[in-house]
């Protein structure tokens, strides 16, 4: 015998045991209608499989064995019971089980049925991401108000702030306001003279939020701002995207027009390499410098760019936590671990 007929046997005789052990995925060495004492061909309900199940578990329960090797026998035969019932009870289970008893020779087929059963989720996947964008918006929105609450406080502590906030609050007389509405809920009928210290902060806290221009990672966050908002409008912002980028095409690349205001400010912050956001965060005297040193020419923005560099590390030399840190750096450079093996 060669070496291809004996690997050829070999294969022969591998691909005969993997068929006969089909059964074992389902009922291990028995027929799973046999087990709960069923006939394939007979018409019975779920109802007749559950009735037949639970008269042969309780007849093969572990628990009313006592003798080790009879409940050792009822363990294995509770479990094949179990396994019968698992597969019977479902019509989808119960479908792949005919087809792999009347289709023996589709090992692989039926192989890949009885897992991709198994190990499918049990929810659905469209629940599941549905229940993840809904958490990741509710984060979301959560997290953006922190941040403009955490803002709406700083602004409030900051005497500056505060200070202007307190002359707006008394030109509008809103103090007052407040102290007579206070005074109208409360019933009492004679204004009290000094306003309390609880409702003068709601006052200024009230000012701030009307007056105080607030942007980027700290605005007052907005429903449209959410996820789920998002994504239902994502083919109409892919439709804006893709008329904006072909219009933008069509007159600044082809017909060589020049560029208005909204296009100057657009380019200056690609230049910047900053989002929508944090470009709205930038204080508009900064904004307005940068339209006049035309920033949105590339030769003038690399140059505004180098400048900017020299002048952080002419601070960065005047420093003195940087000098420090130089020093460190100089006596310390041989202490330090590389894994440069050159």
């Amino acid at each position: 015998m060669n070496f291809n007929s004996g690997l050829f046997l070999a294969f022969a005789a591998f691909v005969a045991s993997a068929a006969a052990q089909q059964g074992d995925l389902y009922c291990g060495d028995s027929n799973c209608y046999e087990v709960l004492g069923l006939v394939r061909g007979d018409d019975f309900s779920k109802a007749d499989v559950g009735k037949a199940y639970r008269k042969l578990a309780a007849k093969f329960h572990p628990d009313k064995h006592f003798d080790p090797e009879a409940k050792a026998n009822a363990e294995k035969r509770f479990m094949q019971i179990a396994a019968a019932y698992e597969v019977l009870r479902d019509d989808e289970a119960r479908s792949e089980y005919d087809y792999m008893l009347d289709h023996p020779e589709e090992m692989w087929q039926n192989y890949y049925r009885y897992y991709r059963r198994r190990m499918a989720p049990k929810i659905d996947v469209r629940i599941v991401i549905a229940v993840t964008i809904t958490l990741i918006s509710a984060v979301q929105y959560y997290s953006a108000w922190t941040n403009y609450e955490e803002a709406i406080k700083y602004f409030a502590s900051v005497p500056k702030y505060r200070i202007q906030a307190t002359e707006i609050a008394k030109e509008d007389g809103l103090f007052t306001k407040a102290l007579a509405e206070a005074n109208k809920e409360s019933g009492n009928k004679k204004a009290n003279k000094k306003l309390s210290k609880e409702l003068e902060e709601t006052v200024l806290r009230q000012v701030i939020e009307e007056k105080m221009d607030i942007r980027g990672g700290y605005a007052k966050p907005k429903w449209t701002d959410v996820l789920w908002v998002q994504l239902f409008f994502l083919p109409w912002t892919s439709a804006k995207w893709a008329y904006f980028y072909g219009r933008w095409f069509w007159k600044f690349g082809i017909k060589r027009e020049e560029y208005g205001e909204e296009e100057k400010l657009y380019v200056i912050r690609k230049n910047l390499g900053l989002s929508s956001g944090q470009f709205d965060a930038i204080p508009e005297n900064e904004v307005e410098d940068m339209m006049e040193q035309e920033l949105w020419i590339k030769e003038n923005f690399v140059e505004w760019k180098q400048a900017k560099d020299d002048e952080m590390r002419a601070k960065m030399a005047q420093s003195g936590r940087y000098k420090q840190y130089r020093r460190y750096m100089k006596a310390h450079a041989n202490d330090r671990m590389t894994f440069d093996d050159s």
